[in-house]
């Protein structure tokens, strides 16, 4: 089974898009999609664990902590954040990387910043 990549809202969409146009097979929700607009984190992540996704976001400041909280007395598929000033080239590339070479139990209540 490949890894399922949620965004969450606040990710720039053009690095879905990116990396949907370089690799059609991958799944990657939307945040619109998903509804997530509008959610708190916690809940952010309560959705995307529901759904079996890693969430992809920008948020590094109140992100980790939330994950942190939510990992102490549940599973998580995982997260990924990407910094705001990464390109959407280099986002999307170690985003396929990942969903490539990986498993998903490889990601499972872990966290992780890119680039890799």
């Amino acid at each position: 089974m490949s890894i399922r990549f949620q965004a969450d809202a606040d990710l720039n969409q053009i690095i879905v898009l990116a990396t949907i146009r370089r690799e059609s097979a991958i799944d990657f929700e939307t945040a619109v999609a998903a509804e997530l607009e509008g959610l708190t984190d916690p809940q952010v992540l309560q959705r995307a664990a529901q759904a079996g996704r890693v969430l992809v976001t920008h948020d590094h400041r109140t992100m980790p902590r939330h994950f942190a909280d939510f990992i102490a007395t549940r599973t998580s598929p995982g997260l990924l954040i990407i910094p705001q000033h990464l390109s959407v080239a280099a986002a999307a590339d170690d985003l396929l990387l990942i969903w490539a070479l990986t498993e998903p139990e490889e990601w499972t209540n872990r966290i992780c910043f890119l680039p890799l």
